[in-house]
């Protein structure tokens, strides 16, 4: 019978998957308000992922400075590895949103949300042909249901059309995009804390970005408060908390389940989009709504 030296390690270990999973779930739903924003923003979709990374980085900051030191992933970046894996992981969220918004020129916007959300095809895919991991047939079958249930939440608004192949093919680069930055910040986990990752690579997002909204025309200055405040909003509630909320559970999930669970963030988006915009909610998306929440369930039994 296992003594209570072997159990305490287990305990413990369980109880930080359980705090990561309903971090990993709140974090979903922060960037789930992130279509909201954006929708709601007085700035084009470039100027405002600028702004999104700009005022969420003092903040990133602050909290880097004060966090405590000593803690388990605590060490700071010191070598030039260190800071080309951070700068990795910014690129990375530089060309999901960057990608996205150019991929809603050329294709609908329920088109180009849905194949961003196939990231977890990618981060499942290399994360057993570059990290031998292995992963059970309960856990795919998950992966497949979260999938054909994000389908049908977007299946009225899809639009199938040779016209749209340049922007679907941008949609599904998205995903491969957000694919990267998932696994690059689930490694980065092992080594740095939660606020050190965010704020250097946010760094790098940021400044990848200007360059983008200045080139894309768009205006960099909101015409109002409320303007401003969408902005801050933005970046406080769906990125310094939704993403960092995300980051903060890789240290302690799989990175193929975690990306599984982050479908649920286009069916928690329509919830918003029905309850602040007023946008129709059809039993059509319940019920793919619904599949995703059983998906994750599925990929959550077989990820254990």
């Amino acid at each position: 019978m296992p003594d209570a030296s072997t159990l305490a390690p287990v305990a413990r270990a369980d109880s930080a998957q359980r705090i990561a999973l309903i971090a990993l779930l709140i974090g979903a739903l922060g960037i789930a308000f992130a279509p909201i924003f954006v929708r709601l923003s007085e700035l084009g979709p470039s100027a405002t992922a600028f702004w999104r990374l700009a005022f969420a980085i003092p903040a990133l900051w602050v909290w880097m400075a004060v966090e405590p030191k000593g803690g388990a992933r605590s060490r700071k970046p010191s070598s030039l590895s260190d800071y080309a894996r951070l700068t990795a992981a910014g690129l990375f969220f530089a060309g999901d949103l960057a990608i996205w918004h150019w991929s809603i020129r050329y294709t609908s916007v329920a088109n180009s949300t849905l194949l961003a959300n196939f990231a977890p095809i990618f981060v499942t895919l290399v994360s057993w042909l570059v990290f031998k991991e292995r992963f059970s047939r309960t856990f795919l079958m998950g992966l497949g249901l979260a999938l054909c249930g994000a389908v049908v939440l977007m299946g009225q608004s899809l639009k199938l059309s040779p016209d749209h192949l340049f922007g679907d093919a941008l949609g599904l680069l998205t995903a491969v995009f957000y694919g990267g930055y998932i696994l690059a910040v689930g490694r980065l986990r092992a080594e740095f804390s939660t606020a050190t990752i965010m704020t250097w690579s946010g760094i790098v997002t940021g400044l990848a970005l200007l360059p983008i909204a200045l080139l894309s025309g768009e205006s960099l200055i909101a015409g109002s408060l409320s303007g401003w405040a969408v902005l801050l909003g933005l970046a406080l509630v769906s990125h310094a908390g939704g993403q960092s909320l995300i980051a903060y559970a890789l240290a302690h999930l799989p990175a193929a389940f975690s990306s599984v669970s982050l479908l649920l963030q286009p069916a928690a988006a329509a919830v918003l989009a029905w309850a602040l915009l007023a946008e129709p909610l059809g039993a059509l998306q319940a019920v793919g709504g619904a599949v995703v929440l059983a998906g994750i369930l599925m990929a959550r039994r077989g990820s254990r």
